[in-house]
């Protein structure tokens, strides 16, 4: 695998950019989870000014709040990055531990929101999970559509004559439906406090033999449904199961490290706000640890087929609140088909691939794919986040 510069995994315009994450810290006084802000390249703890990620995008001046907050300075963030590298991670535990960027928010997740995941949907489900048919579906779903279903915008005219037409052809799929229908597919991804973060392993189920990455930008909202920052997200992927039925959404999407965000929330202000997400280009490249495949690819977000701000209208509202906030993946227009171990076979991970998602003005997020059944097992939720707290002596009423 390539070695990178651990400034590369951070934004491009790092000394303009309002970082917050969250780290786990052991000092002479106590050990847990800490928030951090990163300010000029240098990270600083200001768990005693806001003990969650979650309270502090409750506030209507958390970027000025953060800008100012006082804390104590954990040095710079290359250097934390570099402690906290997979290749790092395996020599020795850092002092301090990059973990995802969010604790006691729901974690949601909107799917078939690109016309070319849509497709590749459809050939999941019409292949029955079974890789090896992906192919041969994929050409005929190509010549049933017969039109850019980019071009289509969901709920239109446009689209319902479109439904009628696949219907009439027996080509109508239940992922059409959420691709180019009126309402959104939005799911529960994962649990608070469950995603992993950079540098750590992200998860497989064993009995998966066709599944890869889903490079996205995560929006971080609170509780009034304003979008506050956004991150990079893995949205790690089973398309076998989800391909059986998608009634196995759940164990599909939602497993140990099944989800990876980070490596922080880069906050919304003067010069980063939501049209920058609606003009991003999400970078993927997946390196294998076992061979030398090496896959990259591009997800550009204006080819989007639902703007942002209405995934967040249709996630929240008044038919559905989020008192703690949530984190909301936007979806993905990248599923690799680029053959691997064999012609005609697609793409599925090998145990050690190395996932790097990254875009300028987020920087990258890198995992490493293990088994959900090896991988360290999630035990830290949220009772024991706020007995944490408590002992801390930093809740207050």
């Amino acid at each position: 695998m390539s070695a990178i510069s651990p400034s590369s995994f951070l934004p491009d315009d790092l000394n303009d950019a309002l970082l917050i994450g969250r780290v786990w810290r052991k000092t002479e006084q106590h050990e847990g989870p800490c928030v951090v802000v990163v300010r000029g390249g240098e990270v600083y703890d200001i768990t005693a000014a806001v003990p969650t990620t979650a309270d502090l995008f409750e506030r209507d001046d958390a970027a000025q709040f953060a800008r100012s907050a006082s804390g104590e300075s954990l040095g710079s963030v290359a250097q934390l990055i570099a402690a906290n590298l997979p290749e790092a991670l395996v020599a020795a535990a850092p002092a301090v531990r990059l973990l995802a960027p969010c604790d006691v928010q729901a974690i949601k997740a909107c799917g078939v929101t690109f016309a070319v995941s849509l497709i590749e949907r459809v050939i999941e489900e019409q292949a029955g999970g079974d890789p090896a048919k992906a192919k041969e579906v994929r050409e005929t779903i190509a010549s049933t559509i017969g039109t850019d279903l980019s071009k289509i915008k969901p709920g239109s005219e446009a689209a319902m004559k479109l439904k009628a037409e696949l219907e009439r052809r027996d080509a109508w799929s239940q992922y059409m439906e959420v691709g180019i229908g009126p309402d959104a597919e939005v799911f529960s991804k994962s649990q608070p406090m469950s995603a992993v973060g950079f540098g750590a392993d992200v998860g497989l189920l064993a009995a998966s033999v066709w599944n890869n990455p889903e490079p996205e930008i995560v929006l971080a909202v609170n509780s009034r449904g304003v979008v506050v920052g956004a991150a990079l997200g893995n949205d790690v992927n089973l398309r076998d199961i989800e391909g059986r039925s998608a009634l196995l959404l759940g164990k599909c999407k939602d497993n140990n490290g099944s989800c990876a965000i980070g490596p922080f929330v880069r906050l919304f202000d003067g010069g980063f706000s939501l049209d920058s997400v609606r003009t991003a280009s999400v970078s993927l490249r997946v390196e294998g640890a076992d061979d030398d495949f090496v896959l990259d690819g591009v997800s550009h977000m204006s080819e989007i087929s639902r703007d942002p701000a209405d995934l967040v209208a249709q996630t929240c509202g008044r038919h559905h609140q989020y008192p703690d906030g949530f984190m909301l993946f936007l979806g993905t227009m990248f599923s690799p088909i680029k053959d691997r171990d064999a012609p005609g076979g697609g793409f599925t991970h090998h145990l050690g691939d190395r996932v790097t998602i990254a875009t300028p003005q987020l920087g990258a997020l890198t995992n490493t794919v293990r088994l959900s059944t090896e991988i360290e097992p999630w035990t830290f939720g949220v009772r024991a986040l706020y007995r944490n707290l408590a002992a801390r002596g930093l809740l207050t009423a």
